[in-house]
């Protein structure tokens, strides 16, 4: 028994589950029914003609209850008296209506009314109080409680029988208010099982993360949100906004409320904080989303934080590696040139370009390394800033280029670059040493729509000018400058495309012939290239050798002439005996060089590698970047031999002689012309065929011209000549002409070899 009992009170519904706030809400309802209750009744009584005393008892009664109702605390109390308030108006409508079956219902609709507070002492106050109602009246006003004869007779029979009904009424009550019972205890399992969930993904994410209410106030943070930001495990109720740690750097910033009301979207803003307990300026990442009721409105504010300092700082360290020189600091190429094109799109003065080279920068990195080279840089980098006016743009476009770009007046730059020349007056402090530094400048000003690449060409032509001048000097840009540029571009493009054609058509070899003073016959000759224009017009190096230089292609320009002059040496095998190549400072400094002519000579077993010469000039000694010696020596154990060319222009020319592995030693032309009427010539070319002689050399004169030089080399001793007295620089088809007259012949006589080869140039 006692465990039947058991499992039935587990089954019925608990009662007095709502929450006050719900309570409230459905005792107020049925307390204002109750009210309309007792007013309907007291209207209906009237009508009915009812009496005073049964009008007045019932309506007493429901007063009683809604005051109790309404002024008692206890809700159990308050709920009990609702109870009996409906109790009173059902009995009073029943005895009003004289017993009719129908008053009755009322007592069944108000079960599921009173079921609303989902409480046991109200629902059952109502049953015993319907019951207690139909046993007592039926007793004592039968007629005015039961409408038939039947229970007039038998009231208490009568009265268990309704209150038998009500119950079964209110069974099915029960099982409903069970049934939602169950379905809530399940959902609140379900709702903590996800709130269990919900608080360890927010307290245990290593993610800062925080609830706000609109007002500001910090609802609930996560560990990591506290550790963050400094905070106690415990944080006060009143705790706001506006005592966290951080203070943002720009205030007038909306907030994030304002954001998410207006735009019911996430909002995602990184913005710079001061930290008020560190002093610190920090970056942080925010993402808000905002949780609304179902009106819309805005009820909380969920952020996650995010602390992106270090990428801050990292993106702009590598915009900062972008836009500025790693060397000196300054401005990049990149940085510079989009910042000159800003200024010439919005300067309402004039934009002043100021363009610096440093003189002889690369004796500085060959005699003293590079290292020192970087430090002269970054000292002059230095230098400049001083000078240079605030607000100019000063950037470093690579190697010892700087440019400066500045608005302001016409004569503004060249004032500028004025004060730089004179503070180069004053040595640069580089490692401990003061050491002297010049720069060639140049200087252009621009006005109206033109593009920085013009404007910077037209600096650096003008600085290339300075620098032609004599350097440390500054030039300012004029129209008349830029004709020598364009000239040097339209040789390149020339030489680019005689290249990319057919280069023994596009750049053949002239041949000028080195005669024998003991034979009279042609020795050798000198291979020299020409170019052919689109027109058939032959230009002669001046036209695009030094273009080749500047640019490189000096590099495979050359490489061609000696494969070139090789070939034409072999078909000339039986009546030439050598050939010559000029070899320039930019080839000799090729690290693929040598390899190049190792590779063509061991494509030629049978050719003697000494019938090759290649002349290497004073001048390209100086400047080469390479250990010439050694790489002669290299080039000389490959069988070739070496003339030291246009000997007597350099500053140390018996040094070269005695230090370089020379064969061959050419006499440059201002020695020979009018050789036999001044005795010093004559003096000194004794001395350097003595020289020659001593050291294993050969020697031969150039730019003989006349034949009283020719009698006079010839009885000095000089071993061979060249010159225009010979011949000048012939076509292949005529020298070969020529080359076959003077194997056929052979004469001592200068003036009947001149006779002889004069026709043979003629012809």
């Amino acid at each position: 028994m006692a465990t039947w009992m058991a499992r039935l009170r587990n089954w019925l519904p608990a009662g007095g589950r709502l929450s006050d706030k719900d309570w409230a809400g459905r005792h107020r309802l049925l307390t204002v029914l109750l009210g309309l209750c007792m007013v309907f009744f007291t209207v209906f009584g009237v009508l009915r003609n009812a009496g005073v005393q049964e009008l007045l008892s019932t309506d007493g009664l429901v007063l009683v209850a809604l005051m109790a109702a309404t002024l008692l605390t206890n809700r159990r109390v308050r709920s009990l008296a609702v109870a009996l308030g409906y109790v009173s108006a059902c009995g009073g409508f029943v005895i009003v209506c004289d017993g009719l079956t129908e008053a009755h219902f009322t007592f069944f609709i108000l079960i599921p009314a009173l079921a609303l507070y989902r409480d046991w002492v109200p629902f059952g106050g109502f049953l015993v109080g319907t019951t207690l109602h139909h046993a007592g009246f039926g007793v004592i006003e039968a007629d005015h409680t039961f409408g038939h004869h039947a229970a007039q007779q038998h009231p208490l029979v009568w009265a268990l029988l309704h209150g038998a009904a009500v119950l079964a009424a209110a069974s099915f009550q029960l099982v409903a208010w069970r049934f939602n019972e169950i379905e809530e205890a399940r959902a609140e399992e379900h709702l903590s099982e996800s709130q269990a969930q919900l608080s360890v993904a927010f307290d245990e994410t290593p993610v800062p993360m925080a609830m706000f209410a609109t007002d500001g106030r910090l609802l609930r943070t996560n560990a990591a949100y506290r550790t963050w930001l400094r905070l106690p495990d415990e944080v006060p109720a009143d705790f706001t906004v506006r005592d966290l740690p951080l203070r943002p750097m720009m205030p007038d910033e909306p907030r994030y409320a304002q954001l998410l009301t207006r735009t019911r979207e996430p909002v995602t803003m990184t913005r710079q904080y001061l930290r008020t307990d560190n002093g610190a300026v920090i970056w942080v990442q925010t993402h808000a989303t905002g949780l609304y009721d179902r009106d819309g409105g805005l009820q909380m504010i969920f952020v996650h934080c995010n602390d992106v300092t270090e990428v801050r700082d990292h993106e702009a360290e590598l915009r900062h590696q972008v836009r500025h020189d790693s060397l000196t600091g300054l401005l990049s190429r990149k940085a510079f040139e989009h910042d000159l094109a800003e200024m010439l799109a919005a300067a309402t003065e004039p934009v002043s370009v100021i363009y610096l080279d440093v003189d002889r920068f690369k004796t500085i990195n060959d005699g003293a390394g590079h290292t020192t080279g970087d430090d002269v840089l970054r000292a002059l980098a230095i230098r400049l800033t001083h000078v240079v006016p605030a607000g100019a743009r000063l950037a470093r476009l690579g190697g010892d280029e700087f440019i400066v770009a500045l608005t302001g007046p016409a004569g503004a730059g060249v004032q500028v670059g004025d004060n730089i020349l004179a503070s180069l007056g004053e040595p640069l402090a580089v490692g401990g040493h003061e050491l002297p530094v010049a720069c060639s400048i140049g200087v252009t000003t621009a006005t109206g729509a033109i593009s920085a690449d013009d404007v910077v060409l037209a600096a650096d032509t003008a600085m290339y000018a300075a620098k032609r001048a004599g350097g440390n000097r500054l030039q300012v840009y004029t129209d008349e400058l830029r004709v020598p540029v364009q000239q040097k571009i339209a040789a390149e493009a020339r030489v680019r495309r005689a290249l990319a054609a057919d280069p023994r058509f596009t750049l053949p070899l002239w041949f000028q012939p080195v005669v024998s003073t003991v034979t009279g016959r042609i020795a050798g000759a000198e291979a020299l290239v020409r170019m052919r224009t689109p027109e058939g017009e032959i230009l002669s190096p001046f036209h695009f050798i030094g273009a080749a230089e500047e640019t490189g292609l000096i590099v495979p320009l050359g490489e061609h002439v000696l494969r070139s002059a090789v070939e034409h040496l072999l078909h000339w095998h039986d009546r030439l005996g050598y050939v010559s190549v000029n070899v320039s400072p930019r080839q000799l400094a090729e690290p693929d060089f040598v390899p190049m002519v190792a590779s063509l000579l061991s494509g030629l077993p049978g050719l003697d590698p000494s019938r090759i010469v290649l002349e290497i000039t004073e001048t390209a000694l100086l400047s080469s970047t390479v250990d010439v010696s050694e790489r002669l020596t290299v080039l000389k154990q490959l069988g070739v031999r070496i003339a030291l060319d246009d000997f007597g222009t350099g500053y140390s020319s018996l040094t070269w002689l005695k230090s370089l592995p020379a064969d061959i030693v050419k006499l440059d032309r201002s020695f020979v012309a009018g050789l036999a009427e001044d005795q010093r010539k004559a003096s000194i070319i004794q001395a350097v065929l003595w020289l020659a002689q001593s050291l294993g050399m050969s020697t031969i004169a150039e730019g003989v011209e006349e034949l009283a030089d020719w009698e006079a080399l010839r009885a000095a001793g000089c071993p061979a000549v060249q010159g225009y007295f010979f011949s000048k620089p012939l076509p292949a088809a005529e020298f070969d002409v020529m080359l076959l007259q003077s194997h056929e012949r052979s004469t001592f006589e200068g003036v009947h070899l001149h006779e002889t080869m004069g026709t043979a140039v003629a012809g």
